[in-house]
């Protein structure tokens, strides 16, 4: 194969490389943040509580954007949403670069939030649609990239937070050049993604013409609704369509699966230093490393996709839940008995497993939503189980002080362990298969 004909193979994924180059960029402004917590509060006088209400506030904002871009991405189309997802973002920066009053600043994180928020639920409606045989494989690059983001927020505004750049202190100028950054992708982005995507965002009705063009492994089939689009302007009719989804058994039950799956994510990734520290009587340093470890494995994503394209998602779905379920309880049994490197290797589990997972998740769905209403549905998926997950550190934290550390996380273990079960109820009744098979 010749230089030029694989540089031309290599530009079909440029819809890919811009997605997840705008989802590392607002991963790396919502991780920023928590490193200037210290910094922020000593620039504006203001506590611990007030500075941490900030940041939920961005967290809150992002999470309510998830229906309402999908929603728009199914009315507008999903290269409008994600551009001005990221303008907004990069606006956001701006302001921040100002040091502006404390109530501008948490405006402006809260417009970062919605900016941000707009991206991942959109995302993942237009890659299906770019690469529908290569979906998994799509998915678990944009998910790595963005996890990237998160690890190398905090390393660079500790490398130039005390540093006189083009603003002082130094991460004014990191948040000044992400604006730029984030400027230049959407333009990029608006200008090439829709040549991979002809039509992209006139009407539901041209989205819904492309229905039948999905393909992939695995014998997903789509879920059937409705068939009469909502008449213009009326807004229940719309809403009664993404409402009717939930009458068919086989999404409900993924549903539950995927917010099980948060709940018990969330309250691990929240939890493993403390735990390792007070009931694995580590030290922080270790337990600091095997933490690092656990989000390192998110490499593991580009595999998943690549396998569930195919094999299918259920299959991978079952097997990578199952491996984190087992690996985490391993994990508790172990607790107090196995040493750093016992307790490492089960973190490598359930890290492999629970990472893994992601990519297959948001692929699996895709494959059986409706075209025309998919952005909207997954928003509310995505809704429900970042809300399961926002309340797991919640839950966890409670009944580490009631009970111990211990009962929570076999809380823990239990809720990831129903969501393998459901999901394999669903693979075993898998459409187009067979008792014989």
């Amino acid at each position: 194969m010749s230089v030029t004909s694989t540089i031309r193979g290599l530009t079909r994924f440029d819809a890919l490389a811009l997605t997840a180059l705008i989802w590392f960029l607002a991963k790396f402004l919502r991780y920023a943040f928590p490193p200037l917590f210290e910094p922020l509060q000593g620039a504006y006088g203001v506590s611990n509580t007030v500075i941490g209400a900030a940041f939920t506030g961005f967290m809150l904002v992002y999470a309510l954007m998830q229906f309402p871009s999908g929603l728009l991405a199914d009315r507008l189309g999903s290269v409008i949403v994600i551009t001005a997802g990221a303008l907004l973002a990069a606006v956001a920066a701006f302001v921040v670069v100002l040091e502006p009053p404390f109530a501008f600043l948490v405006g402006a994180m809260m417009l970062m939030g919605a900016g941000t928020g707009a991206h991942k639920t959109v995302a993942i409606r237009l890659l299906s649609r770019t690469y529908p045989a290569r979906t998994g494989r799509a998915l678990g690059v944009l998910d790595t990239v963005g996890t990237f983001g998160g690890v190398a927020a905090p390393a660079a505004v500790v490398a130039v937070a005390s540093v006189p750049l083009l603003f002082d202190p130094g991460w004014r100028t990191l948040f000044f050049a992400a604006g730029l950054v984030g400027i230049g992708l959407a333009a990029a982005f608006a200008i090439q993604v829709p040549k991979r995507l002809p039509g992209e965002a006139s009407t539901i009705t041209e989205v819904d013409a492309e229905s039948g063009s999905k393909t992939g492994a695995g014998t997903e089939t789509e879920i059937e609704t409705d068939s009469v689009e909502p008449a213009a302007g009326n807004s229940s009719a719309g809403v009664q369509r993404y409402l009717e989804l939930f009458r068919e058994w086989r999404f409900s039950v993924f549903v539950v699966v995927t917010i099980l799956f948060s709940f018990t994510y969330n309250g691990v990734v929240a939890f493993f230093p403390l735990y390792l520290v007070q009931e694995a009587g580590l030290d922080g340093t270790t337990a600091g490393l095997l933490y690092s470890v656990l989000f390192a494995l998110s490499l593991v994503q580009l595999v998943t996709g690549e396998v569930s394209d195919r094999i299918g998602k259920l299959p991978v779905i079952v097997a990578t839940q199952g491996l984190a379920t087992v690996s985490l309880a391993a994990f508790v049994l172990l607790t107090g008995t196995g040493g750093p490197l016992v307790l490492g290797a089960t973190i490598v589990a359930v890290g492999i497993g629970s990472h893994g997972f992601r990519p297959v998740r948001g692929s699996y769905l895709m494959s059986v939503l409706p075209t025309s209403i998919a952005g909207g549905s997954l928003g509310i998926v995505r809704t429900l189980l970042m809300g399961a997950g926002a309340i797991s550190p919640t839950v966890v934290g409670y009944l580490s002080e009631t009970v111990g550390f211990r009962p929570a996380f076999w809380l823990l273990t239990a809720s990831i362990a129903l969501a393998t079960a459901l999901s394999a109820v669903l693979l075993v009744l898998e459409p187009g298969r067979t008792t014989s098979e």
